[in-house]
Formats: C-alpha cells, structure tokens, sequence
C-alpha cells in the first residue's frame, strides 16, 4: 500500500481553491502510484476558520465541497473538515473512496491552550476509526490525539496496522523535533508505525512549517517532507511496517525562524490580496532585516522603502540604508520630517507653552513618519510593515500611531538579540545588509546621541528577563532568584504591565515562540495584580 502525504497551503475559506488543490494533488497521487491520499487537518477549510465554524451556513458549503471530492475515483482520501451534525460540531477526518464514504472520525482531545481554543467549536470524539486498504487496516488520528497516550491505543485496539495523522501544527522554535519526539513515544507504546501530514503556509500570526514524516516500528524516520513547502510525500507500507522513502533535510534554528518570518509575510499579503509592501527604513537593524525578510518573501518589485531623516538622524544611518537599498534594488525614497515636525511644534506652541521638551516631542516625530507611510498605503494599496521586536513591545519602547501604524508586525514574536542572529544568518546566505547596520549600537535616533540602552537595560539581560516571565511564566522573584539584578527584573516586570495598552493596539505578526503576544498572551489591561 502506498500512501501519499499531501502537505500542501490552505486558504481559509477559500473552500473552492481548497477542494481543487485536494483533487489536483489526488490526480498527481495517483500517478505516482499511490492508494490512500492523506490530507492535513480541516485542509479543507484551512486552519483555524475560527467563527466561520459558528455559522451554518460554512457547514452547508464544507459538505458541498465534501461531496465534489466524493466523485474522484481510483484512490481513497483521507480528507480533514469540520462538520456539523445536528447541533453538534466536530473537528473531523472523512474517509472517501470511489464515491463511498467510508467512515467519519472525530478528534477526540481538543486543545484549548497557548493559541489553540477549539473547545469553542467543536465537541470531542468518542471512538477510534480504522479502516481497509488493500488488506491493511488503517487508523486515523487528528493533530492533538498523537500528544497523549488514549487515542492512538484505542486505534491499536481496534485492530490498526499503521496509522496516519492529519495535522495544522503551527510552528515555534523547536517544534520540529519536539513533533518527532512525541510521534515517537506513541510508536513505542503502540508498536505500530506512523505516518503524520501536516498542514504548510501562513495564516495570519500563525505559520505551518510542514515537515510532514513517517516513523517506522523502530521509531526511525523513513520519509521526510522538506519544510516550509507544498509537498507530496509518497510513503509505502509492506511487510507490516512503513518502507524507506524520500527524505528531505530539515533547516537549523536559525533558518527555521526566518523562513517562517518569510512564510508569514508572503501568505499574509499574497492571500489578503496586496499588491505589495511599505516600511520605513531607517538605517538601524530591525528595518534592515525586515527589508531583507519582505525581499526574500516578496520580490524587490513589490517592496518600498522609505527613508524619513531628520536633524538627528546621522548621516551614516542614510549611507547604510542607500547601500542597502542599492544591493536589493528595491523602490526607495526619502522625505525629510524636519519641516513637518517644525510645522507641528508652531501648531502646538500655544499648548505646550512653559513646558520642557521630553518624550513627546520624540514622538511626535515617530507619529509624522507613521502618518506619511500610511498616506502612501492608502495611496498605492500597499500594506506597511512595521519593523519592532519582542524586545520592544515588552517594554513599550514603541510609538502608538507611530512606529507601530501598520498592518503585519514582522518582528513582533523576536527578541532583539535574536534580530541580530537572523541578520548574520541572513548575511551568510549573500550578504545584504551592510556590517555597520549590525555592528553600530542600535538607536532610535530622536533625540541627541540617543541610544536603546540610554532607556532600557543592554538587550542580552532584557530579552533573558523578558523570556523567563514571558515565555516560561516564572514569577520575578524566580528570575531574581536565578541570578538577575533586582532593579533590572523590576523595571522590564513594570514597563510590560504599564504598556498593555499598547500591545493590544499593535498589528498581528508571525509567532515563532510558544508565548507570542497576540492569541498567546492574553493579559487584562486595567489589572492590580502585583
């Protein structure tokens, strides 16, 4: 028996452009020979239609589609979608072959943790579901089931020679092997093999990664996906185990983060239908690599930057954007804010009359520049990425209608230290952002000789502190405990707290951590708690 894997970029809703990439990768399935086509998790609708899925009328049209899929021949499918029977929804996976339906299973563990929250959709499952090909019985599973011990041995029960497993399992940071870890230990504790799909392609703040792969009865991998792709992975069992296939080679961490930086940008504006990107260019690190990241994802031709000096901006801040500009040939110009900030500062005079100069006039300036790339969005159609990290948005050392007006926050899920390392991975492939970008300290250049550390703590004990109490929930004193500076622990603790506000006013981004701030992070903004 062989089985195809289709790992292939959903869009949610498109149920129409869904169905035909199903039936296009069924036809390409077999031709290559293959039995069974397995597609990811709800691959129908795309991952996750949220409360698309409370309207009965997106039932209607996911059973409609159900049926075109129904009149292919010649292969069993293996197709996930949600279904609605009576008043009760489920996360389901359908088994078709030559318009028969073979069997319906339901996903018996719903996740409801970090961004997942199916339990408002959809009801559990109850029983196993396996069925034949070719003489070999064959269990499904969904995505969450393959994390606990219940559902994969209540398919063994029911007589499975192999199973496979129909995924939407978004990418963090070492999520890769810690699937493959998991994948694993129900091999182990099965004794059968495993064949998992999983879902490819941007939607919104999440990014599937692909890697789909297949684990034989020893556990070893013998067919491999690559990442970060459409893929049609061909899998043979015989012999009562899964054979040796293809295997692709998996990207390091670093590569890992970046691609799916350059997923998230790619499918965001390709899949909402921009004809491309705006982001100011400022000669600093986070513009840099986010010029870098719209570049690889988009094309030169649909990338546009704008440098927008003023008297504080040093004159090698505009040398190293230039050079930048001229290795990728993007379009590229420059508007000077001093006379509009002038401007403004008479405007306000009356108002701000014996009253020292601080933060605000800075943001006033941060303000200008949002307002004039929203101008050219709203010109041109094209969307303005904004080019802040993690690291910022903890502390809220970000302008509100400022440097954060835009529509797809790239670096929002990315330490500053972290920026650093994707610049040096990035250059290592073709070097595109000058050395003096990385190694000048960095700067938001709006006041005299102003630097980042001037107002926060050096970014290395910054982000640490910040991951600690971010990512891994540990409490401050915990953090102090660990050997952090108390004064340092307190001030990142209280500028999260103070700049809510803020975070929930910022635009979506790629997640790349398991505490993105977004779906992840879900803090109230009036809140005493100490």
């Amino acid at each position: 028996m062989r089985i195809a894997l289709a790992q292939f970029n959903p869009v949610v809703g498109d149920l129409a452009g869904n169905t035909r990439k199903i039936l296009d990768l069924a036809q390409e399935a077999m031709r290559a020979g293959a039995d069974v086509l397995v597609t990811p998790e709800l691959a129908l609708t795309g991952y996750s239609p949220e409360d698309l899925l409370l309207r009965d009328h997106f039932y209607k049209a996911c059973d409609a589609a159900l049926d075109q899929l129904l009149e292919l021949d010649g292969i069993t499918l293996v197709i996930g979608h949600p279904v609605k029977l009576g008043n009760e929804r489920f996360n389901a996976a359908t088994v078709l072959r030559d318009g028969n339906r073979l069997g319906q299973y339901h996903k018996m563990l719903l996740p409801n943790d970090e961004v997942f929250d199916e339990c408002r959709y959809f009801l559990p499952g109850a029983a196993p579901l396996v069925f034949e090909q070719n003489g070999t019985k064959v269990g499904v599973l969904i995505c969450e089931d393959v994390w606990a011990l219940d559902p994969a041995a209540e398919t063994a029960d029911a007589g499975a020679e192999v199973v496979v497993v129909l995924n939407a399992s978004p990418f963090h940071r070492n999520k890769i092997e810690t699937r493959r870890e998991i994948v694993a230990y129900r091999v182990q504790e099965t004794g059968l093999p495993f064949a998992y799909v999983n879902m490819f392609g941007g939607q919104d703040e999440l990014v599937f990664d692909g890697g789909s792969f297949a684990l034989n009865k020893a556990g070893e991998v013998v067919a491999q996906a690559p990442a970060f792709a459409d893929s049609l992975l061909m899998v043979d069992f015989d012999d009562g185990d899964l054979q040796v296939g293809a295997r692709t080679a998996l990207p390091g961490p670093e590569e890992s983060v970046y691609r799916t930086l350059v997923t998230g940008v790619h499918d965001y504006i390709t899949k909402n239908g921009f004809p491309g990107v705006l982001l100011g260019l400022s000669g600093g690190i986070d513009s840099a690599l986010t010029l870098a990241i719209a570049v690889d994802a988009l094309g030169a031709d649909k990338v546009h930057a704008v440098m927008m000096p003023s008297r504080y901006t040093a004159d090698i801040s505009v040398d190293d954007a230039r050079d930048m500009i001229a290795r990728l040939g993007v379009k590229y110009e420059e508007i000077a804010i001093w006379p509009i900030f002038e401007s403004f500062r008479g405007a306000l005079a009356p108002s701000f009359a014996g009253l020292a100069e601080d933060t605000t006039e800075e943001n006033l300036q941060a303000r200008i520049r949002g307002t004039l790339l929203m101008a050219l969005s709203n010109k041109t159609g094209k969307l303005v990425l904004t080019t802040g990290n993690k690291s910022e948005m903890t502390t809220g050392y970000a302008t509100l209608y400022g440097d954060m007006a835009g529509g797809f926050a790239v670096l929002k899920d990315v330490a500053k230290t972290l920026v650093y390392q994707l610049a040096e991975w990035r250059n290592a492939q073709g070097e595109v952002i000058p050395r003096r970008i990385i190694e000048r300290p960095p700067s938001a250049e709006l006041r005299p000789d102003q630097k980042d550390q001037d107002s926060l703590p050096p970014y290395d004990v910054l982000d640490a502190i910040m991951q600690r109490y971010v990512e891994f929930n540990q409490s401050a004193e915990d953090i102090i405990a660990d050997g952090f500076e108390e004064s340092d622990v307190c001030r990142v603790v209280r500028l999260l707290k103070i700049n809510e506000y803020k975070r929930r006013q910022a635009p979506v981004g790629p997640r790349i951590t398991q505490r993105a701030f977004g779906k992840d992070w879900r803090y109230p903004i009036t809140n005493r708690f100490s």
